[in-house]
């Protein structure tokens, strides 16, 4: 009696272990063919317009006038801009980041770290339109006190706001990384007489590099790919240069400049949307393969 309840436990768990492993399949392959879906978008429309326009011109023109009689289409406009807001993001995010991730996994006490942590990642749930409007209507009247000939519409605002913004993905995920680091290596650190700033920076930071990597990757990800900030705070003026004091408008700016307008399907303007996104989607790629890079790299020395 016994064998047999047990054989048919044993096949009910067969069974229902097979149905688990089905849907998560199912749910890794959803993933997979999403993404499959966007590039095949992109990719497509992005065939058409580059029909049209000059690949050359595209990657070398610094004026982007898409919906101009005498239409010009240079993305570097764009880039460059996307790339300058990207860039002082980081610069306030990985110090600032890597500083905070270090107090809370080295320096402060349970307490403090399960107080500071969780109101920390309430940033990551603030709507992105509010940052938007609060580097327009906060940061930007405040830095002109200091700065007067600073423009109403310019980037160093909504870069520094995007700096706070993904302070929480740079500064949790490096923490959660320097806890992992296995507590012998901060013991040995002790034992040959490391302070424990010198054991965070030089044991842990290095152990941690990995996800501290992992961590940076993400933001500078998150700020490329941000839109509302700096559709609201950065201008829509295409504008070529990396000068922080003056507008311009980004890709995401102007993806959703067009998707507000009235753009006939299958024009020009209407497919420059698509090869600025796909401009996007391979510089979002290209710093993930670095932190790809990058992870297993240290992940072999560490």
């Amino acid at each position: 009696m016994y064998g047999g309840a047990s054989e048919r436990f044993l096949r009910r768990r067969a069974f229902w272990n097979r149905v688990a492993a089905y849907l998560l399949f199912v749910a890794a392959a959803a993933s997979v063919l999403v993404t499959v879906g966007i590039v095949y978008v992109l990719v497509t429309e992005s065939a058409s317009f580059f029909e049209q326009v000059s690949l050359v011109d595209f990657l070398t023109d610094t004026q982007w006038t898409p919906v101009f009689e005498n239409a010009r289409f240079g993305v570097m406009t764009l880039v460059s801009a996307t790339l300058t807001v990207a860039g002082i993001a980081l610069a306030v995010a990985i110090p600032a980041g890597l500083g905070l991730a270090i107090y809370l996994s080295e320096y402060s006490g349970p307490r403090v770290r399960e107080t500071v942590k969780p109101l920390l990642e309430l940033l990551e749930g603030v709507p992105t339109v509010v940052y938007g409007f609060f580097a327009l209507l906060f940061v930007t009247p405040l830095m002109q006190t200091f700065m007067p000939g600073l423009s109403g519409f310019n980037l160093l605002a909504p870069g520094l706001v995007m700096g706070i913004m993904i302070l929480p993905y740079t500064a949790s995920v490096s923490e959660d990384a320097m806890r992992a680091v296995p507590m012998g290596l901060r013991e040995a650190g002790y034992a040959l007489g490391y302070s424990r700033f010198r054991v965070a920076t030089q044991v842990v930071v290095p152990a941690a590099l990995s996800g501290i990597t992992a961590a940076f990757i993400l933001g500078m990800s998150r700020a490329v790919g941000e839109t509302m900030v700096v559709a609201i705070a950065a201008g829509q003026n295409p504008n070529f240069g990396f000068d922080p004091t003056e507008g311009a408008a980004t890709i995401t700016a102007y993806i959703v400049q067009m998707a507000m307008g009235d753009l006939p399907h299958g024009t020009i303007a209407y497919q420059s949307v698509f090869a600025a996104g796909i401009v996007l989607f391979l510089i979002t790629l290209f710093f993930n393969v670095i932190g790809f890079y990058l992870r297993r790299r240290f992940r072999e020395v560490y």
